[in-house]
């Protein structure tokens, strides 16, 4: 394809040269025995073969250049998203556009050899800073043509408005991800939720009473947090009875994500159509890898630094501190998880052997039988009735003098 392409490029060349030659032999005198002659050709032939012939060599290394830079603007442009693009293309034209409406009268002030110039300067200043705008200001573009053009863009959940359930305020978690830079903007509190938190404040409950009071300090510390703008509506769905249905009726009128922690109201809301953030989710995602008890085969790689411990890691980087393992290390050994500390750097999972972990479970299960006789031992001492034997079999009948 690319040869091809150099190919007409060449003719295109090739057809500009020999009309080039055409033109200069017909303001050149064609007198005959002219020197602008050659044998039976004439000035005008002539013109034309050396403009072809001219164009066909310039064609081909104009056609290659062309080409290589076509080449790189494609590579330029894979780097670029669809959005850049498109703003880019609406910011030139644009700026083009400004341009010409504001140099065309240079064109009327001198001679055009002299003006020109001064008028391609401008156009492509302006152009270029066009471009350079519409760039940087793709997305306030691009949503003003959508809504001339009545043509849809999809919005990132992360710009859009959040509304918030009383579930959020009241578990209090949320002050953690708003400090950790993963929730910003303007949150949305409707009254029917603020009432109903504040209901909970009020109740004669103590427990029903200390989720209010904690719904309401985590709305009090999310007003004073940085980035984050809180805002009270009022009801915007007066005609819905329920709280969690007109949640779904103001996401749905503003075009804002519901913020939740309640998984059944996230998924009826998600199938209203509402952009839903789930908190709980997002803490299940972020869960450990391995819990307390769980069994996991690691490579031991290198010595812990207290006496007895080797170190290993996860398939996903995570540290793992093995118990009295060092003489086992640069092979793969089965541990069981006992513990997992999670700090500002990452997991540390702390382990034993799993083969130490059976066996102290079966000394613990031998160790039961010496304390149930002593049981019975010290029964018997204290003169209560013996604990009937567990060995399956039926029970002795009472003798004769037993209720003597």
């Amino acid at each position: 394809m690319p040869p091809l392409v150099t190919e007409l490029l060449r003719l295109c060349i090739v057809v500009f040269g020999a009309g080039v030659g055409y033109e200069v032999a017909q303001a050149l005198p064609a007198e005959p025995g002219s020197v602008f002659t050659v044998g039976p050709l004439d000035s005008t032939t002539l013109g034309v073969l050396l403009g072809a012939a001219l164009g066909y060599v310039l064609g081909g290394a104009l056609g290659r250049y062309t080409l290589r830079s076509l080449t790189a603007a494609e590579k330029s442009l894979e780097s670029r998203s669809t959005e850049q693009v498109l703003g880019g293309l609406f910011g030139a034209i644009l700026g083009v556009v400004i341009a010409v409406g504001i140099a065309w009268p240079l064109l009327l002030l001198g001679r055009t050899l002299v003006v020109l110039p001064i008028f391609g300067f401008v156009v492509i200043t302006v152009g270029t800073l066009g471009y350079r705008f519409g760039t940087a200001r793709r997305d306030s573009l691009l949503s003003l043509l959508s809504a001339r053009t009545g043509l849809s863009r999809p919005v990132a959940v992360g710009s859009l408005d959040r509304v918030l359930d009383s579930s959020v305020a009241i578990d209090g978690r949320v002050i953690d991800v708003v400090r950790a830079g993963f929730l910003h903007g303007r949150m949305l509190v409707p009254q029917p939720v603020l009432d109903e938190i504040q209901g909970l404040a009020d109740a004669g409950d103590d427990l029903r009473r200390a989720r209010g009071r904690r719904g309401l300090d985590t709305l009090e510390a999310l007003r004073r947090e940085r980035g984050v703008e809180v805002e009270v509506i009022s009801d915007e769905a007066l005609e819905v009875p329920d709280v969690d249905a007109k949640l779904v009726r103001i996401c749905l009128d503003r075009n804002a994500a519901l913020l939740t922690l309640d998984t059944p109201l996230a998924k009826v809301a998600s199938l209203a159509g509402c952009r839903v953030m789930n908190l709980h989710a997002l803490a299940l995602s972020l869960r450990p890898p391995v819990t307390a008890g769980d069994s996991v085969r690691v490579l031991l790689l290198r010595a812990g630094k207290e006496p007895g411990q080797a170190v290993g890691y996860l398939d996903d980087g995570t540290m793992v501190v093995a118990e009295r393992t060092r003489h086992l290390l640069h092979s793969e050994v089965e541990v069981v998880v006992s513990s997992v500390l999670t700090t500002a750097n990452g997991r540390m999972v702390f382990a034993r052997p799993a083969a130490a972990v059976q066996g102290q479970g079966q000394v613990r299960g031998q160790g039961q039988a010496p304390g149930h006789g002593q049981g019975q031992a010290t029964s018997q001492r204290s003169g209560a009735a013996p604990r009937p034997s567990p060995v399956p079999g039926p029970p002795a009948r009472p003798g004769p003098g037993a209720h003597g």
